[in-house]
């Protein structure tokens, strides 16, 4: 690929993923305030402006790292965050089911715009609009490869939050191994039967996604 192509292509994956992440974030905060929660709102969280939910690392550093790694040199992941969403968890009764919600609701919106982007995936291909296709099947793959590694059961991952209820895992364990999430992580991914369940686990969610574009463009 030239340069301009590489830039371009690179941009439009980094657009996609500032959506993802923003409305991943989104999820979270939307769903805790919905459960009685007030800090997300005091925070100024419960918005879809990607500026609230900007992490400098997370969102900007190591995804367009990523990204022009990926577009250049076909390297296998795509990987950023936005800032975390913080819950106060004041009343004891409701702490674990309002962090409960809130964690699927990051997961959850990833998938709903998985299928938003289906849907739009299936009215451009009928109507021809073979780029706008395209993009629309990037936002696919990228909120399906989110939605897969944020249920990756480490710490601070998503997915480590359920696993914290259900083993009964105390907050000073999780907030240990939080401090080496990220390093956990790419060990892992760099381990080749680990990095291809990964791939295996983002193709098939991808696929269905796709099924569900295909089904809309015969409409069209």
């Amino acid at each position: 690929m030239d340069m301009i192509s590489i830039i371009r292509e690179g941009g439009i994956f980094y657009l996609l993923l500032l959506i993802a992440v923003t409305m991943h974030e989104f999820g979270h905060a939307f769903l805790a305030d919905k459960m009685g929660d007030p800090l997300p709102r005091l925070q100024g969280r419960v918005t879809i402006n990607p500026l609230a939910h900007i992490d400098i690392v997370g969102t900007v550093v190591l995804p367009l790292a990523t990204i022009f790694l990926m577009v250049g040199s076909g390297f296998p992941i795509l990987f950023g965050w936005g800032k975390p969403v913080e819950l106060s968890l004041a009343d004891p009764k409701t702490r674990t089911k309002v962090d409960l919600v809130s964690t699927a609701g990051g997961v959850g919106m990833n998938l709903v715009v998985a299928l938003v982007s289906a849907v739009l995936l299936g009215i451009f291909s009928g109507l021809k609009m073979g780029e706008s296709a395209e993009i629309a099947g990037i936002s696919i793959f990228i909120n399906c490869m989110l939605f897969v590694i944020n249920m990756i059961p480490i710490p601070p991952l998503d997915g480590a939050h359920f696993l914290k209820h259900l083993s009964n895992m105390s907050d000073q364990m999780y907030y240990s191994i939080s401090r080496w999430g990220i390093v956990i992580f790419l060990v892992l991914i760099n381990i080749p039967i680990f990095s291809r369940l990964v791939s295996f686990c983002v193709t098939f969610l991808s696929q269905l996604f796709f099924m569900v574009g295909a089904l809309v463009g015969r409409i069209f």
